[in-house]
């Protein structure tokens, strides 16, 4: 589908998954410590590296909003004004026209034919690249004028590209292109597989059926958009309160707030009301000795409305509906046919395998928590742990490092990793001076990113402070791809005579893109991408912004998806960086979060290496994290059951499926009265691929245990995972990467051995996601 390349952003909330590092990491690290010593010598920081802490610790104001400007945002001429953003839309809808009556005449010309797939991606990069620049415009710019041009400008082209996913012209040429061997045997793997990405995103919009059934198609995806919005409304909308009554919250662990609490009961001279996700709540299920208030704010935390629970039953069957009306059997079928996993079947062998292995680990944990409560209420026999008692027996922890360390400002995380990027890449990270109103913000620094031998490969605009207006969590947004532009041949998509003004924006934009490499053939457009944080500001009074450790693993995070699209370089956008598929972008990021469960990468964090120096012992078990880890799995689960083909059957419904799972397969049982099913806003957004985080945390282990954990900073193997990962994105088959990179040829099918394979590697044993995610 044309769309493909306008999945603007991997964005994650505040509240993503996190990984801690426990107890088990004390002897890794002790003996990392050991050999660090016989490993190569690490590249001193350099003057850019050491510039990044003055960059980002004492950041001076780059920017001021001015009619003067040298330049528009990123650098474009043209884009100084929010009009200018609208008029770059009419002119790129112009080409974009252009673009697709010249592939509609294709069948005309044999070399025509030839270049159908090129320009297919032409097209789809001619609208994305205004659709992604708006995109981050409107969750970014603190000016409501640019924020509504940029509105304006991404529903006029979505609007286009909409038309373009069901033309039936378009798919008869792509149609007739694959069913010439000739014409196929001539192009690239990589043209081949964008080719393959259009004609199965043709496939799955109802293309080749009749008018009729096309219409339908179309309705039902609005109204799935609808109901999705809708859902999401409910997943954010506040519960209603528990009712509390102060001598319940005698004996609480928090003795300030306890007291607090009992106070406002006693002038009010009634119970008080606890909100669910308010400080009291959290405090309450927490440290509130008595079992009873717990158990009411957990069920007001997990309770929802008739409505709630009938518009997601409703998108469910929707969903399925759709599926069924393009010939797949369910939702989940239809979903995961583009995926590494191909099928639902897969999916439950991966989650089998992995759920068999975690489960006893789990049940292990549980029955510690169960040997607390014991003691805690003294009874003599092992009473059953309820879904109210987790966090009370065993509180959720912070993430923290393996080895302690000193105060991590923000500058000195970015320049370890430029210094990381440097011994595994030849890459490295260099503080520029934006020009006036290239920025839209004087938070917003941007980065060059350096390769040794090919020069500036791309750049990286930070947005790392938290605002108000700004979108909130973490994201990394691809504003452009990288793309080959020398063979575009624009001046065979023809003009309209006396129009040149109309198109000639569009053709200055693209124009501004374009830049030739030392050492490699071709001119490409080079990859552009936003960072957006929300980190606490630095302040004269404070000083520099200082992260918690679990900010610096979502800044690592993030700076995996930003190398994957900055080294990704193909001559097609739909398959460049992190236009992958969808179970296997997240594998780069997670597998940088690993790195930094090495005391010899921790100490790049210190100009002079010694960073990481002493260790206390002060980490410990942490018997929750299988559990932690199981319930993620069970979701998941839940998530393959609600895009199965049952939610077509009259009888389905989802809080019985919720709580047949729980209590079938689950840990702890279902609550009767909860519904946390219309909370879990992953079923829109992940709709049948929730698997996917498990199934890259999982192979990212792996690869961290084979590859990197022995020698993290070793370039030769830095280079092999670039260019057997990193490089070809999505355009080569990922099953083929993996396998290549682990020496594992059994796993280059991809089919229901390789998942059952992988679901044995199971998670990092020291890794563990927060319970704030997986309830």
């Amino acid at each position: 589908m044309l769309a493909r390349s306008a999945r603007h952003a991997i964005r994650r909330s505040a509240t993503r998954q996190l990984f801690c590092f426990r107890g088990c990491l004390i002897e890794r690290a002790q003996s990392q410590r050991r050999t660090a010593a016989t490993q190569a010598s690490r590249i001193p920081a350099s003057v850019d590296d050491k510039g990044l802490l003055e960059l980002f610790d004492h950041p001076k104001s780059s920017f001021a909003f001015s009619p003067l400007s040298t330049t528009g945002l990123f650098g474009h001429p043209t884009l100084t004004q929010p009009h200018a953003l609208i008029s770059l839309a009419e002119a790129t809808l112009a080409r974009a026209q252009l673009l697709t009556d010249r592939i509609l005449r294709a069948p005309q010309s044999r070399e025509e034919l030839k270049k159908v797939v090129k320009n297919l991606d032409r097209l789809s990069d001619m609208l994305c690249g205004v659709i992604d620049l708006a995109e981050l415009i409107r969750h970014a710019h603190p000016d409501k004028t640019w924020v509504d041009a940029a509105n304006h400008a991404y529903e006029t082209l979505c609007e286009f590209m909409n038309v373009l996913n069901t033309h039936v012209g378009l798919y008869e040429v792509l149609k007739l292109v694959l069913s010439d061997p000739s014409i196929v045997k001539s192009l690239s793997p990589e043209a081949y597989q964008t080719a393959l990405i259009f004609w199965r995103d043709f496939e799955k919009s109802a293309i080749n059926l009749s008018p009729g059934q096309r219409q339908k198609f179309v309705t039902l995806s609005s109204e799935i958009l609808v109901l999705g919005r809708e859902f999401l409304e409910g997943v954010s909308a506040p519960r209603p309160p528990a009712s509390i009554k102060p001598t319940e919250l005698s004996g609480l662990k928090d003795k300030g707030l306890g007291v607090r609490l009992q106070l406002q009961a006693h002038f009010t001279q009634r119970d008080l009301l606890v909100y669910p996700g308010s400080v009291q709540a959290h405090m309450i299920m927490r440290a509130a000795p008595e079992e009873e208030p717990r158990k009411r704010v957990y069920i007001a935390a997990n309770s929802s409305t008739p409505q709630q629970i009938n518009v997601l039953e409703t998108l469910l069957c929707k969903r399925a509906e759709l599926a069924r009306l393009v010939g797949y059997e369910s939702f989940a079928h239809m979903t995961l046919d583009d995926k590494m996993v191909k099928t639902p079947e897969n999916v439950r062998y991966f989650l089998d395998a992995l759920m068999d292995h975690t489960r006893p680990l789990a049940q292990k944990a549980l029955h510690a928590l169960s040997l607390r409560k014991q003691a805690h209420h003294g009874t003599s026999t092992l009473p059953i742990i309820q879904a109210w008692d987790k966090d009370f027996y065993c509180p959720p922890e912070p993430p923290a490092p393996p080895i302690p360390l000193p105060p991590l400002t923000l500058g000195t995380v970015f320049m370890g990793l430029s210094r990381l990027f440097q011994h595994l890449y030849g890459i490295s990270l260099r503080p520029v001076t934006p020009s006036s109103g290239e920025v839209w913000h004087n938070d917003v620094q941007k980065l060059e990113v350096v390769d040794d031998e090919k020069g500036i490969i791309g750049w990286i605009y930070a947005d790392l402070f938290a605002r108000r207006g700004k979108a909130s969590g973490a994201a990394h947004y691809t504003v452009r791809c990288s793309r080959r532009t020398d063979d575009d041949d624009e001046a065979g998509d023809g003009m309209i005579k006396g129009q040149e003004w109309r198109i000639h924006e569009s053709q200055q934009f693209e124009a501004s893109k374009r830049f030739r490499l030392p050492g490699q053939d071709g001119v490409y457009q080079l990859p552009l991408v936003v960072l957006l944080c929300e980190f606490a500001r630095p302040t004269l009074s404070r000083g520099a912004t200082i992260l918690e450790w679990h900010e610096v693993l979502t800044l690592f995070h993030e700076m995996g998806h930003a190398m994957h699209s900055m080294i990704g370089r193909t001559e097609y956008q739909n398959v460049s960086g992190t236009r992958c598929a969808t179970d296997f972008v997240e594998l780069p990021s997670i597998l940088m979060e690993h790195f930094l469960t090495s005391p010899t990468v921790l100490s790049l964090f210190s100009a002079d290496n010694t960073s990481a120096t002493r260790q206390t012992g002060n980490h410990h078990e942490d018997p929750c994290r299988h559990i932690d880890n199981y319930s993620q799995m069970l979701l998941a689960v839940m998530d393959q059951v609600y895009h199965s083909p049952s939610v077509l059957d009259p009888s389905f419904d989802s809080t019985t499926e919720l709580a047949n799972l729980h209590n079938g397969r689950g840990l702890i049982p279902h609550v009767p009265g909860t519904t946390f099913q219309t909370q879990f806003g992953h079923l829109f957004g992940y709709g049948a691929t929730y698997y996917a985080y498990l199934f890259d945390r999982v192979i990212s282990s792996k690869v961290w245990r084979d590859v990197f954990m022995k020698d993290p900073l070793n370039r030769q193997l830095g280079e092999k995972y670039k260019s057997e990962l990193l490089l070809p994105g999505g355009g080569k088959d990922p099953w083929k990467m993996v396998s290549t990179l682990l020496n594992a040829p059994e796993l280059e099918i991809g089919d229901a051995i390789a998942m059952k394979a992988i679901g044995h590697w199971r998670l990092e044993d020291e890794i563990s996601v927060s319970a704030s995610h997986t309830y």
